[in-house]
């Protein structure tokens, strides 16, 4: 009896610990060491994840916004000290500032570049461009997902295919195409060549499938037809998707640079943001201090645009992501 007795692992008495009843009368309850030590290390290794993760978090914030600050304090530093890493002036007064930083950059952008007319043609184009291949990829993504028509799936997945294909491979057939169009160099030439967005396409026609066609089915025994089952039923439904698209597809012509460098003449009367940044760069040097003054002006609209529509954004890039 003696052996069995040593084999058993002695367990922690428990604690006996006064609680206070509703009454005023001491209750005595029990106390579980172990248990207390586990609920302890959980709650220290919830809070060293949590550090962790909000530390990686602040990190990636930083980072991403880096380039954004880098930019905009270049813009205001003094010709020629771009590259010198002094963003903090050994004196902080306003001769101090004012030896690092000012804001004459921001003025020599409107008053001996034609940036105002960049901008106005950036925003034609971008804003024509998106309003157009939104409507197209919204019609045919409704086409593929609630018709039927000999070869629909081949078709799609014919055209999801081309997606594989690099960009650049079109960029000579679309020149030569667009010039004997006699779009060169023309509004035309800058919005049309790029008005198949089939990644939109593979978008809409991914979210409808998930409408029921119930609602379709009712709202034509109610006599709609097909145009008003499209825009009172599919559109208000698909909208953050549509929002979504909007803005990837204005985001996309807004930088455009190698297509519209290459569509239009050297200082035309059509020149876009992308292009006139490229007239900074000189033979004898770039002056990069405007170059980013012109850049912070160019993000305005993107910004603007995606503060307003960023819950619709935001579902959208959610809800883009049905699966079959």
């Amino acid at each position: 009896m003696s052996n069995n007795n040593e084999k058993i692992k002695k367990q922690p008495d428990a604690v006996l610990v006064p609680v206070p009843a509703q009454d005023g009368a001491a209750v005595i309850k029990h106390e579980d060491p172990v248990l207390k030590a586990k609920m302890h290390a959980l709650k220290y290794n919830r809070i060293i994840t949590r550090a962790i993760l909000y530390f990686m978090l602040t990190m990636g914030a930083l980072v991403v916004l880096f380039p954004l600050v880098w930019m905009i304090l270049t813009a205001m530093k003094q010709p020629g000290t771009a590259f010198k890493f002094a963003f903090i002036p050994e004196s902080l007064s306003y001769e101090g500032f004012s030896k690092l930083y000012t804001l004459e950059n921001f003025k020599k952008v409107f008053a001996e570049f034609n940036f105002m007319k960049y901008f106005f043609n950036s925003i034609i184009v971008a804003s024509l461009a998106a309003v157009f291949a939104t409507t197209f990829a919204c019609m045919a993504g409704y086409v593929f997902a609630k018709k039927n028509f000999i070869y629909k799936d081949l078709i799609f997945y014919m055209l999801v295919a081309t997606m594989m294909i690099p960009g650049m491979m079109y960029l000579v057939p679309q020149f030569v195409i667009t010039v004997k169009l006699g779009w060169f160099d023309t509004y035309q030439g800058l919005i049309i060549p790029h008005l198949a967005n089939i990644f939109g396409v593979f978008m809409m026609r991914q979210f409808m499938r998930s409408i029921p066609d119930s609602l379709i089915e009712a709202a034509k025994l109610d006599g709609a037809s097909e145009w008003q089952v499209f825009t009172i039923i599919i559109v208000p439904m698909a909208m953050p998707i549509i929002v979504t698209l909007f803005l990837l597809t204005f985001l996309f012509h807004w930088s455009n640079f190698i297509w519209q460098l290459v569509i239009t003449k050297p200082g035309s009367a059509i020149l876009t943001i992308p292009v006139g940044l490229a007239y900074f760069s000189g033979p004898h040097g770039s002056e990069w201090e405007l170059m980013m003054a012109a850049s912070c002006f160019s993000i305005i609209p993107m910004a603007i645009l995606f503060l307003v529509a960023q819950n619709f954004f935001i579902e959208g890039m959610t809800k883009g992501a049905v699966k079959e």
